[in-house]
């Protein structure tokens, strides 16, 4: 555990002295996009569920302001690192999430099959939680003066914050690594829920854009279980995964995640 925290503090100490990391958005589909697995009907349908964002002063958005205070305040440096390194949703670099969970190291040699259902569901989170977004224009936090954890450009400032996309396909992934991995799907879960709080602590997003991100993941996932390619190919992921676990490879990132992710206090 002392090398652990030594490692993080080491790494803490380097990230203040380097400049801000900064990661692409994730993609937003046009209409005519049929990358993902939903139709467009489909999409809409989700969307229009997601609840508006918080009337702008109103009690429930001064509310939201002080959750997002309070966990910043109590952010460890070594929890920010973490929601930097979540903020990569990038399927081929993002599977790297879900290593300590399962055991193995994935972004190496990505399964296709996984590979292939992460780039199709990250468009389909992103048509969802697009759509939601504009529905109603919530401003981000940083565009309220809170400093983010990433390099963010004025696009970026300039977005909806409501419902957070990252938290939407984190939830989404999480749901699909514990169907394919049973024996850790509660775990999977969690860190699915994790790459939205990393949001937050990123002071990208309010803790209720984070919350109405996981609850359209999740509204997405049971909407994919009843399309037939999709379940196909979480079939052959499955296989896959299997496989990949079985070669015994481990992260040696792990230590570093559980420290990062200890309660504080």
């Amino acid at each position: 555990m002392k090398r652990a925290a030594g490692l993080l503090a080491a790494l803490a100490l380097a990230a203040s002295c380097a400049p801000l990391p900064e990661f692409p958005a994730p993609p937003v589909p046009q209409a005519s996009d049929s990358a993902g697995y939903l139709d467009a009907e489909a999409i809409a349908a989700l969307a229009a569920r997601t609840p508006l964002p918080p009337a702008s002063g109103s009690a429930q958005a001064q509310a939201d302001r002080a959750a997002l205070e309070a966990l910043l305040a109590r952010a460890s440096p070594q929890r920010v690192l973490l929601a930097q390194t979540h903020a990569e949703v990038r399927p081929a670099l993002a599977v790297q999430h879900f290593d300590c969970t399962l055991g193995t190291r994935l972004a190496a040699d990505p399964p296709p099959a996984l590979l292939r259902l992460m780039t199709r569901t990250l468009r389909d989170a992103s048509a969802a939680s697009e759509a939601a977004k504009a529905r109603g224009h919530r401003a981000r936090p940083i565009a309220e003066g809170f400093e983010p954890c990433i390099r963010a450009d004025d696009a970026l400032r300039a977005s909806a914050s409501h419902p957070s996309g990252h938290a939407t396909i984190g939830a989404l992934w999480g749901r699909i690594v514990a169907e394919l991995a049973p024996d850790r799907a509660g775990e999977a879960r969690r860190i699915g829920q994790e790459i939205g709080h990393s949001r937050a602590v990123c002071a990208l997003h309010y803790p209720a854009d984070v919350a109405a991100g996981q609850a359209l993941g999740e509204a997405l996932f049971d909407a994919l279980l009843r399309d037939q390619t999709f379940r196909a190919d979480l079939e052959a992921a499955r296989v896959e995964l299997a496989e990949a676990r079985a070669r015994g490879l481990t992260s040696p990132g792990c230590a570093a995640e559980d420290y990062a992710l200890r309660p504080a206090g």
